[in-house]
């Protein structure tokens, strides 16, 4: 099967774009750091390092030290589909964060967004 073109393009290049859709709405670049660290288990230090290594988003999530064992409770549409429906496991964690990226940018507290 031939891969999503997201698949390789790098995690760095699309992380200003959360920041931007969130600072938009007034939310900070510490609450999108959160619900990352939140999802994929990274802490500052270790996005950092990601981000300058401009790691591709298949190595982002296959690198991340754990992904957070509520990510199920994760549901809703993303670019017209449902996450909890896609398939490919990859897919579903970059649609999961893009999900939750959404969810700050709608003004969702950040108790809700990370399920707690």
């Amino acid at each position: 099967m031939e891969k999503q073109k997201i698949f390789a393009m790098s995690f760095a290049s699309v992380y200003p774009l959360y920041l931007q859709k969130a600072e938009r709405k007034g939310r900070s670049k510490s609450e999108v750091d959160q619900i990352i660290f939140w999802l994929t288990g990274y802490d500052a230090k270790s996005l950092e390092e990601q981000l300058s290594k401009r790691t591709n988003f298949e190595e982002f999530f296959e690198s991340a030290p754990h992904i957070n064992d509520n990510v199920s409770l994760i549901k809703g549409v993303v670019c017209g589909v449902r996450v909890e429906e896609i398939e490919d496991e990859l897919m579903r964690k970059i649609r999961y964060l893009d999900k939750l990226i959404d969810e700050l940018a709608k003004g969702k507290s950040m108790d809700k967004i990370l399920r707690k």
